[in-house]
This record gives C-alpha cells, sequence and structure tokens, in this order.
C-alpha cells in the first residue's frame, strides 16, 4: 500500500472521542488490529505495526465516517461517472443521526437544577417579560423531555451576564453551594441562550454534573421529537456547532499535556486541524443531503403552484395551538395536536375549503422560542423556506398566555430574519387563539380574529377572512361565465378553477357559471375554448 494513502487514513482514524463518542482501542502490544467497525477490509492492516505502541490509544470512527476514505483506496480505473457523490441514504441518515448524540445528554433520564440569570440593566435584559415568567417556560421545557423532572430552580440576580461565570463571586458561590446541596441533581439548566465553551466547562467542574443552556436543551428537545430525514439532518446540522465548541475545549487540554498541537504520524495536520477537518466534511455532506432535499421540496411546491392552490402558512409561538387550528379548519383526522413544546418540526400541509368552496393548503410550521441563536434557526432555513413561497401567513396567539406580547415580537423578529417578502407581511392574518380561557374577552382591534381552535370557535369568521385575503393577495378575481354545456367548458373549469353555482340552464344548451379562477387560468380558458369575452 502506498505510504501517502497509509497517512490520508491514518488522518481519518485518529479522531477525538468527544467529537463522535466513540470507544478507544488501548494496545498493550505491537501487533495488527482489526477494527470491527470498520466498513473496508483494507482498514484491518492500515496503521502500519512499527507506528504502535505499548498503551497507545487509538480512537475508531464508525463505518460511515470512514466511508469517505475507503474511496481512496478504490481503483484509479473507476469510473467517477458511475458513481454518486456519496449520497445518504435513510440508514446512514439514522446512523449519523444517532452518532452525534452529544455526550452527557443522550438517552438517559435527568434531574435538573434550573437556574436563570436576572439581568437588572443594559443590553441582555429582557422588558417584555419578567423573571419568574423566564423560568416558568425554562421549567417547560426541561418536563417536555420525557421521564426529565424539576429538582429545584432559583433565580439569581447578575450584573455582569457577558463574564464567564456570568454571577458574582458571592452569589456564585452560593448558587454552588446549593447545587452541592441538592440530593440527586444530575443536570444544570442554565436559562441563557448560549454558554461559551469556557463557561460551560468551568460550570460542570465547579458543579461536577453536565450543564445545559437553551441552545443544547432545545436542541436535545428537536432530536427526540424528530421523526423524518430532512429533520434529523437538520438537527444533526445544528449540532456542528456544539462539536466545534467541544474540540476546541478538548484540544486546549491536550495542549496543556502537551499533545494537541503534535504533527499526526508525519501528515503535516495537527490532531486540531485534523479534527476541524472531518467537521467540515461532515457538514458539507450533511448540507448537500440537505440541499438535495430542498430541490425535491421545490418541485413539491411547483406542482402544487400548477394545481393553483393558494398556500396559506401557519405560523405562531410554540405550543399555541397552530396544528389544532388547522385540524379545525381541514377537518383532517390525521392530524394528532400534543400540549407540548415543539411538538411539530417537519413542515405539513393539509387542505381546506373555504366558504367560497375554494380549496386552500395550510401548512403546518415549526414553533418558535424567544432566545435562540440565529445558527439554530438557520439550520431549519430548508423547512422555512416553505413559508417564503406562501400566498398569506396565519399568526396564532396564545392570548392567555402571560408573555403573549413578548411572544409575539419574537415570532415578528423571526420572520423580519428569514427576510419574509414585504407582500407576505402585509399580508398576515393575527389570530387571537384561546378565548375561551379568558373570561370576557374583547379585543381592541378590528383586524384582529378571536377565536378557540380547541372549541371551534370564531372559525367562521375567520375563514371569511381568509378567503377575502387570498382574493386580494393572489390575483384571483369572482367572474361569471356563460358556457356550453355540449363542450368541456364546464368539466375545464372544475378541475381548473373554483366553481360556486351554475344557473340558469337554457334550450341552447348552455349555463351561466360563476367562478373564481386566477388570470393565468382565464387566459387558458380563453385560448383553448375561443372566448372573445
Amino acid at each position: 500500500m502506498n505510504l501517502n494513502k497509509i497517512r490520508v487514513l491514518t488522518r481519518h482514524v485518529f479522531v477525538c472521542k468527544h467529537l463522535l463518542s466513540r470507544s478507544y482501542v488501548r494496545f498493550a502490544k505491537c501487533e495488527v488490529v482489526r477494527f470491527p467497525h470498520c466498513a473496508s477490509k483494507l482498514f484491518a492492516n492500515a496503521i502500519p505495526s512499527q507506528s504502535l505502541k505499548p498503551g497507545l490509544v487509538v480512537p475508531v470512527l464508525p463505518a460511515r465516517t470512514l466511508s469517505l476514505t475507503a474511496c481512496m483506496f478504490k481503483s484509479d480505473n473507476t469510473d467517477d461517472n458511475n458513481v454518486e457523490e456519496d449520497e445518504l441514504d435513510d440508514a446512514e441518515i439514522e446512523t449519523l443521526f444517532q452518532e452525534q448524540i452529544p455526550s452527557g445528554v443522550g438517552k438517559e433520564d435527568h434531574r435538573v437544577f434550573i437556574v436563570h440569570p436576572d439581568v437588572k440593566w443594559g443590553s441582555r435584559k429582557q422588558y417584555l417579560t419578567t423573571a419568574a415568567l423566564q423560568m416558568e417556560e425554562a421549567v417547560g421545557l426541561v418536563k417536555t423531555l420525557n421521564k426529565w423532572s424539576v429538582v429545584d430552580k432559583l433565580i439569581l440576580s447578575t450584573k455582569t451576564p457577558e463574564k464567564k461565570r456570568i454571577f458574582g463571586k458571592g452569589n456564585f458561590q452560593m448558587l454552588t453551594e446549593k447545587i452541592r446541596a441538592t440530593p440527586g441533581v444530575t443536570a444544570v439548566f442554565v436559562n441563557v441562550e448560549r454558554l461559551s465553551p469556557s463557561s460551560e466547562k468551568d460550570f460542570e467542574e465547579a458543579w461536577g454534573v453536565k450543564v445545559l443552556d437553551r441552545y443544547s436543551l432545545v436542541l436535545h428537545i428537536f432530536r427526540c421529537n424528530a421523526k423524518t430525514k430532512e429533520a434529523k439532518l437538520q438537527i444533526s446540522l445544528a449540532e456542528i456547532p456544539l462539536f466545534r465548541s467541544r474540540l476546541r475545549n478538548e484540544v486546549a487540554n491536550l495542549d496543556q499535556q502537551g499533545g494537541g498541537s503534535r504533527y499526526i504520524m508525519g501528515s503535516g495536520e495537527t490532531l486540531f486541524e485534523m479534527q476541524q477537518r472531518l467537521l467540515k466534511e461532515r457538514e458539507l455532506k450533511i448540507r448537500s443531503a440537505l440541499e438535495r432535499l430542498r430541490r425535491k421540496r421545490h418541485l413539491l411546491r411547483s406542482q402544487r403552484k400548477h394545481k393553483d392552490f393558494p398556500i396559506i402558512s401557519v405560523m405562531g409561538y410554540t405550543n399555541c395551538g397552530k396544528t389544532t387550528l388547522i385540524k379545525a379548519l381541514t377537518g383532517d383526522d390525521g392530524l394528532q395536536p400534543k400540549d407540548q413544546l415543539f411538538a411539530t418540526l417537519d413542515v405539513t400541509v393539509h387542505a381546506g375549503q373555504l366558504p367560497c368552496h375554494m380549496t386552500v393548503l395550510y401548512v403546518d410550521t415549526i414553533g418558535f422560542l424567544s432566545q435562540l441563536p440565529h445558527q439554530l434557526i438557520d439550520s431549519f432555513s430548508a423547512t422555512l423556506e416553505d413559508v417564503t413561497h406562501s400566498d398569506l401567513i396565519i399568526h396564532v396567539r396564545d392570548i392567555s398566555h402571560p408573555e403573549t406580547v413578548s411572544q409575539k415580537v419574537n415570532v415578528l423578529n423571526v420572520l423580519n430574519n428569514l427576510q419574509i417578502p414585504e407582500r407576505l407581511l402585509n399580508s398576515i392574518i393575527e389570530v387571537h387563539n384561546k378565548i375561551d380561557l379568558i373570561e370576557g374577552y374583547e379585543s381592541s382591534d378590528p383586524e384582529v380574529i378571536p377565536i378557540s381552535a380547541l372549541k371551534q370557535r370564531g372559525l367562521e369568521a375567520l375563514k371569511e377572512k381568509i378567503e377575502e385575503a387570498v382574493l386580494k393577495y393572489t390575483g384571483k378575481q369572482m367572474m361569471t361565465l356563460k358556457v356550453q354545456l355540449n363542450t368541456s367548458q364546464l368539466s375545464w373549469l372544475y378541475k381548473e378553477a373554483t366553481v360556486q353555482a351554475v344557473d340558469d340552464v337554457g334550450d341552447d344548451c348552455s349555463a351561466t357559471v360563476k367562478v373564481i379562477i386566477s388570470q393565468a387560468a382565464y387566459g387558458r380558458y380563453r385560448k383553448l375554448f375561443q372566448v372573445t369575452s
């Protein structure tokens, strides 16, 4: 085997266990070692025996990670045009998804201590909510996970949220003593958007348990709720920044021991550089797979557009009742709404009818949450891309929630960050859901539609509002046409437009038909049947 190929292979084999959570093999003797996880027999003798020393620890990568390297050892005569570029199938995506379970979280249950930093002033202070309400949401996030529980919680004021330990010396010491004195704690949830790698490491050393922030906790909720290939790929992409943070910490530890900056067996790469490259390769592979799914989704959108169905995206803060509303509007018994955060991770489309008999498609989307890094939202851009191609947006608000105003601001901020077209932002229909939970509810805004999706109250008024908006923003128009019944005119209109009524059937085999039709469809109708007016 060519020595250069051996070096290339070796660079793929030496990977930190914290990066991909795989076991190590310790060699007691200098002998040939066979790797049970390897995809290719070439790996059995890949590492030269003279390189193996007693006590050497070699990380073993799973088969999926090594598949790229295996391709390097194929015959040079392989016709590249006959081999598709390493496309991920369902089994490989599932393997990748399971490999990336963050260490310390995994599938185990946790008894969580929650600490909420109450910022007193500055740019990080929250003005539209309170510390108590933020703590309540944090408790809800933890309880969303099956068999996770909250053992204690603490709101602690801070004037220095940007510092490594967030809290002052006295408060941090008091917090540490309280956590260590609380029996059964297996994890601490610090209710901030994102902890720096150094802060996370410092907290874990001080408290002796796994430390989570909103990014890692919400990502784990996503992971537990992911069912489809697209959701799993998007979660795997969102986890890459966590692995990069962990990688920097691990290499920093190795540098302290004199090993982090060493070159790997003459490869010209340090351990850190090699692991960064592997992560980049994994990220590119995930993005490539998501791009293929994006193209397929674009094709489905094109097919829906060709059928001329108006598309209505239903959006809102997580657990505001979006899925319940769509079920009420469509009568789709296949929808099973859940009273939990982030129950919906995938875009689903459901057909419903308006009072004018027009068929519309309601798009159920992922819910939003405050204080989430843009990286997490960006990872789900392929899913949220459907929103930008809608004809109309329904913004559902849980009007019974004490933070309903803050939730509205967060949703609108996300929509702005997604670069939603101005025409869509102008078409938003605001819906106040769960009015049955507020005694004597009255809205002062005539443009707002009050409903109870669960009790099916106010739905007719909402449908009429949707119908009015669809006609206004899609360019469809109501027309009265005279058709000949001895031709295919009427059947064509039933297929390509919305027929509201057929009247005045005369002796001359003609009828007056009331339709809702787009300008494009009406143009085709006139051309096909040679209608002059």
